[in-house]
């Protein structure tokens, strides 16, 4: 079998001494001596080895042992060491696969080498290049073609398949490039988990159908850390000041009181805030910062309400209105639906400031280059953003 040239550079940067003997896997014998340069010194590194088939400086892969001899010499130098021959056992590369599968599908040189756009010498020596490779010829030629040996059919579905592959893997870095294609993950507040962020990405996942998408909820809290950890790519989340995180706002949600079909408060849509002092007022998850911001409005006030019913989530505080056990405050993007069939109505307190709550953008400040998904996400959501005139319509 033919060996391939191989060029080796050596850059020698400490002393060592070497004059090996190896038994190649074929029967050739390999000699290499090293260069007597400068004073003698002990060897402090292995000495370096050589690509082919147990072919080692100092070292053999084969079952012979290497035979090291003579005296401590130095090496400090470059060494050229040009057109060694050693085994070629380099794995087959892509355009040999081609060439093969090609060769193999059209039964000729020239049709293969016409559909790959390569000459016929170009193609014939990948052919020859994978069955050196191989250890084992592919193909028999004949003068009116080529058919494959045994050994040619029973490599050729792994070809295809590793073909397959890395054809494969190609269209997905493509897509992940593009941002149509690859991973996302999200973090996101309860609220906007719920009520928002399914509207979202029904319109990013229409124009990004590849991309694998998921989805974490957690308090604005969770959410920072796991922006802070990169367990996420964006975090949707109440603005949480830290050195490490950039944000921008993504909209305002406005606290709205709703109250049911029949309530007195209904008929008119307005009220005084100290009306609210005859109601039973629902507050939901006392962990969250809405309940919070409903209970300082009230201290500050100085309007305590005739009691209070607390629920885990929005949905639980929702269905208590329904059932008239109470009024609640809750966000306008939460109860949008139930507004519009009019199974809860919202009320104006006139003399209450609105209550707004930002709910922003967050991702880690050192990711200088976000993913191409990350960033076709964030241009769906600047398609949303409303204007601040319909901010209260913000994904109905």
């Amino acid at each position: 079998m033919r060996a391939s040239p191989l060029f080796v550079l050596v850059v020698a940067v400490t002393e060592v001494r070497a004059q090996a003997f190896c038994q190649l896997g074929h029967g050739q014998s390999l000699r290499l001596r090293i260069g007597e340069f400068g004073a003698p010194l002990q060897p402090r590194l292995r000495p370096v080895g050589l690509v082919g088939r147990g072919a080692y400086l100092g070292e053999c892969r084969s079952h012979h042992r290497p035979t090291l001899a003579g005296e401590v010499l130095s090496v400090k130098a470059i060494l050229l060491m040009y057109s060694i021959n050693v085994t070629d056992t380099e794995a087959p590369q892509f355009g040999q696969l081609q060439a093969f599968r090609e060769v193999a599908r059209l039964g000729t040189i020239s049709r293969a080498a016409e559909a790959l756009f390569v000459s016929q010498p170009a193609l014939t020596a990948r052919i020859q290049g994978l069955e050196r490779t191989i250890g084992s010829p592919l193909f028999i030629r004949g003068r009116h073609g080529s058919r494959l040996t045994e050994a040619g059919r029973a490599f050729l579905p792994h070809a295809e398949r590793a073909l397959t592959a890395v054809e494969r893997g190609r269209a997905a870095v493509a897509e992940v490039v593009s941002g149509s294609g690859g991973r996302l993950t999200i973090g996101a507040a309860p609220a906007v988990s719920t009520y928002v962020l399914p509207t979202m990405l029904h319109r990013f996942q229409a124009d990004h159908p590849d991309v694998h998408l998921s989805v974490r909820s957690g308090h604005s809290e969770d959410v920072l850390e796991m922006v802070l950890r990169e367990e996420v790519d964006l975090g949707l989340m109440r603005p949480i000041q830290h050195a490490e995180v950039i944000s921008s706002l993504l909209y305002e949600d406005e606290l709205v009181l709703v109250v049911h079909r029949g309530h007195p408060f209904a008929s008119s849509g307005e009220i005084l805030m100290e009306r609210m002092a005859t109601e039973h007022l629902i507050l939901f998850d006392r962990t969250s910062s809405y309940h919070e911001l409903t209970s300082s409005v009230f201290r500050q006030a100085g309007i305590a309400p005739r009691g209070y019913l607390e629920v885990d989530n929005i949905d639980a505080a929702k269905r208590m209105v329904e059932q008239r056990l109470g009024i609640a405050l809750l966000p306008r993007t939460s109860v949008l639906a139930e507004i519009g069939t009019g199974r809860l109505f919202p009320v104006v307190i006139t003399d209450m400031a609105p209550l707004k709550r930002q709910i922003v953008v967050a991702r880690r400040r050192d990711a200088v280059e976000i993913g191409p998904a990350a960033a076709a996400f964030l241009r769906t959501l600047d398609g949303l953003r409303p204007s601040e005139e319909l901010s209260h319509h913000f994904l109905a």
